[in-house]
């Protein structure tokens, strides 16, 4: 199974998320108090609905499951660290340090870099990658782009990490007023 296949069933499966919870419009939020939709969800939760997603998949056949680390285990195939990115809160007001979930470049932080730096450590036989879950305004209100590219750039020039190339799939027409366009995008870890 290749990483674009997987970054490409990862966002298919939180648009279906994104349109199931559409229909509890009306009678509740789905997740704690926050506005209907995909985009509110914390990392535990969304890492725990993507993978009874993927496993929904035939290609996949039951084999997605959450771990601490890594945060999705795909077995015999991949070993998964994710990170959010979301620049506003559930409220449309700026969120503080959101960008920090990508760039904090430091061994055993939480940051998509150090997440790089633990699986290279791993000595699972997966292949090893890590996928950012972005949320975006439509038209961006703060374009994410520039955040993937500097992810990148100190992930290769600071870290010395190799990074496959990037894999994105975007999906349009989320159901939140504020996390309306998903953009998933993640890279191999060499």
């Amino acid at each position: 199974m290749d990483f674009k296949t997987v970054v490409n069933d990862v966002a298919d499966v939180l648009k279906d998320i994104d349109s199931s919870r559409a229909r509890f419009k009306s009678s509740r939020p789905p997740f704690k108090e926050f506005q209907p939709g995909v985009g509110p969800y914390g990392e535990p939760q969304l890492v725990k609905l993507v993978a009874a997603g993927l496993n929904r998949l035939s290609r996949y056949g039951g084999c997605a499951k959450t771990m601490r680390t890594p945060d999705l285990l795909i077995e015999e195939h991949w070993a998964l660290e994710i990170k959010i990115a979301r620049p506003f809160g559930d409220n449309g007001k700026s969120a503080e340090n959101w960008s920090v979930n990508l760039l904090h470049p430091y061994s055993g932080n939480t940051s998509l870099l150090g997440d790089c730096l633990k699986l290279q450590a791993m000595t699972r036989s997966e292949q090893k990658g890590v996928i950012a879950i972005g949320y975006e305004h439509v038209p961006a209100q703060v374009s994410l782009e520039p955040l993937w590219k500097a992810f990148e750039v100190v992930a290769a020039s600071v870290l010395s990490i190799q990074l496959g190339v990037r894999a994105v799939a975007i999906r349009d027409g989320l159901i939140h007023p504020v996390h309306q366009r998903l953009v998933v995008v993640g890279w191999e870890v060499g």
